[in-house]
């Protein structure tokens, strides 16, 4: 999925303005200005569109989980921005909203997505696990689109 994406999608499920996107990335030890985020929130082919770089999406999980949780006492590793794949952005926002198996059927149900037991724990396997399975695109924004109706209503 199109990072930019992800971050409209999450901007737009937890109400958040330019600014507060901003200050979420700069608890990851990134710092970011709020035209920079403007830019990324554009639609494609807009003037100011530019494309949300992976290190970016990835710091502003990071910085969400901690925004939501609180700051961890253990020293943050450094993250992985070479590896953002749809099933990295699925374990984060898991993370961040605290979400348990029963929680995430129930995202899936709001958005009229079926996905078994062993599906999901498949999306949460090591890569290069026998059971390991990418996931989609279709998952990813069916996924969001349930949070997104969880939160908002």
């Amino acid at each position: 999925m199109i990072n930019n994406d992800v971050l409209r999608s999450l901007r737009y499920t937890l109400s958040l303005n330019e600014a507060r996107v901003a200050d979420i990335i700069k608890l990851a030890d990134y710092d970011i200005s709020g035209d920079e985020i403007a830019a990324f929130l554009e639609r494609e082919g807009e003037a100011n569109y530019r494309e949300c770089s992976d290190e970016v999406l990835v710091h502003f999980l990071d910085g969400l989980i901690i925004h939501r949780r609180g700051k961890s006492e253990k020293p943050r590793p450094q993250p992985d921005i070479t590896n953002v794949t749809n099933n990295a952005i699925l374990k984060k926002l898991r993370l961040a909203f605290e979400l348990k198996e029963e929680d995430m059927h129930q995202l899936m149900a709001l958005a009229s997505f079926k996905v078994s037991k062993p599906e999901l724990n498949a999306l949460f396997r090591k890569e290069g696990h026998k059971n390991y399975r990418p996931c989609g695109d279709q998952f990813l924004r069916n996924f969001l689109k349930g949070l997104t109706l969880r939160i908002r209503g």
